[in-house]
């Protein structure tokens, strides 16, 4: 029985309307991402089709359902509204989880945009400053920041891949120019970009009770050597919301402000046993419909737009299949 707690009430009735992959589609140049199913196409083309997996501690633990339709419409919501920004790589949407793209060059550096001190990963800036570090990504910071603090203005924290030494690693601007990881007239495009695309994403958010708290950004190079950005934009998964009306009351107090809360999966891992060392039991489907339900909280909040509830007579493959097939 779905919980009383849930926005959605009828969310149970989604319970197995999942995707959780398209391998049987048999399909040539299928690449499996951690939730994205990749094809390249003729012309230059990529088709991303969003799945409803759900991954953590370096595996792949679970189906959440709606989850690969709210990440694909929440970008959709952003590419369209920042196109004047910077041109993306989309060409069309044939279905509500897939993206029909150019093929690009994806640069080596990934660029996070940040205005709070806050974070819980290695290359978060509050995990950092907390075991002493007061220099970061070539910024330097005060003396007596409290957690969760807004900066002073939003600051650029990038970072590249390890070459084989895995994970991401924190990296300056004038350490990407001196190293020449990227060409300065195109760091110059992306840095501007990301700083005027976190601007933007800034004022819309408040406008719907929310705080972009920060985000990441993948851009690429097209084939005719222009700038784009691409992957996703301001997506649940990919940046951090705070609620506004919480957050003041929230920080005078020292605790964590209100947001999406998608760690309902990580917490009752971590309570059932230790994920890195132990095998992690099947997720229960009450704390996937929670997190699905949180989903399509935060796709609505973000966006200010109804959230679409999908066909329940068709199957979320069969649909993809036939949206996807004239593509082939």
């Amino acid at each position: 029985m779905t919980s009383p707690a849930f926005k959605n009430p009828h969310l149970s009735d989604y319970m197995n309307y999942v995707l959780e992959d398209t391998a049987s589609f048999q399909y040539p140049h299928y690449y499996k991402g951690k939730v994205r199913d990749n094809y390249d196409l003729p012309d230059n083309r990529r088709l991303l089709i969003t799945t409803d997996r759900f991954s953590a501690f370096d595996q792949n633990l679970t189906t959440i359902p709606l989850k690969g339709q709210v990440l694909t419409q929440t970008a959709k919501f952003w590419f369209e509204h920042t196109k004047d920004i910077i041109p993306n790589h989309v060409l069309s949407y044939p279905d509500p989880n897939v993206l029909l793209c150019k093929k690009v060059t994806i640069l080596p550096i990934e660029v996070v945009v940040r205005n709070y001190l806050t974070g819980t990963t290695i290359t978060s800036i509050w995990p950092m400053y907390k075991a002493g570090t007061r220099h970061m990504y070539g910024h330097t910071f005060p003396e007596g920041m409290i957690q969760n603090q807004k900066l002073p203005v939003p600051i650029l924290t990038p970072t590249t891949k390890g070459h084989g030494k895995g994970g991401d690693v924190p990296i300056s601007e004038q350490d990407i120019l001196a190293q020449g990881i990227v060409a300065p007239d195109v760091w110059k495009k992306v840095s501007e970009a990301a700083r005027a695309l976190f601007d933007l994403g800034q004022t819309m958010a408040a406008k719907n009770g929310l705080i972009l708290v920060d985000t990441k950004y993948e851009f690429g190079i097209d084939a005719e050597g222009n700038v784009i950005l691409a992957d996703e934009i301001h997506t649940p998964d990919s940046s951090r919301y705070w609620f506004t009306e919480d957050y003041p009351q929230s920080f005078a107090a020292g605790t964590p402000p209100k947001c999406f809360d998608k760690d309902f999966i990580r917490r009752w891992v971590v309570s059932q046993c230790d994920p890195y060392h132990d095998a992690i039991p099947a997720i229960p489907d009450d704390v996937r419909l929670q997190t699905s339900d949180m989903y399509v909280q935060a796709y609505e909040m973000i966006t200010g737009q109804t959230f679409q509830w999908p066909d329940l007579n068709r199957s979320v493959k069969d649909r993809v299949k036939a949206a996807v097939s004239t593509l082939f």
